[in-house]
């Protein structure tokens, strides 16, 4: 059996609590975009009801992803509980064939390390609600 050390220079959630996470130890308390290519960049959102069509559709186009990484599954984490946002939001992902997961955010900050670690091209929108 071959094993292999975890990537050290992804970015990993190392803790979170009510209103926060910490990426890498660094603490965040807004909303943000993480991906498995190594993005951090805040998240223009701070209510789940003000989210648009136009919030999904920065995911890939505003964000500094790397020429040509593409999103295998993109992680919504939609705040404090579970919520499911309008399919017609999400268009511009299902148009893309990008897979789209829901939950709340603390799980989505679970599953964003688990599927970064095993190497997946994982795009994560996580809410974080002021």
């Amino acid at each position: 059996m071959k094993l292999h050390a975890d990537k050290p220079d992804l970015h990993t959630i190392t803790s979170y609590g009510d209103g926060w996470i910490a990426i890498n130890g660094q603490r965040h308390a807004h909303s943000l975009v993480l991906s498995s290519s190594g993005l951090l960049v805040p998240w223009p959102c701070t209510r789940f009801e003000d989210l648009s069509a136009a919030h999904f559709e920065q995911l890939l186009t505003d964000t500094a992803l790397p020429p040509g990484w593409v999103p295998e599954l993109v992680l919504f984490g939609s705040g404090a509980r579970l919520r499911f946002v309008r399919p017609a939001l999400l268009q511009s992902l299902i148009d893309r064939r990008i897979g789209v997961e829901t939950m709340d955010t603390l799980a989505a900050c679970r599953t964003h390390n688990i599927l970064a670690g095993e190497g997946r091209r994982v795009l994560t929108a996580l809410l974080m609600e002021n």
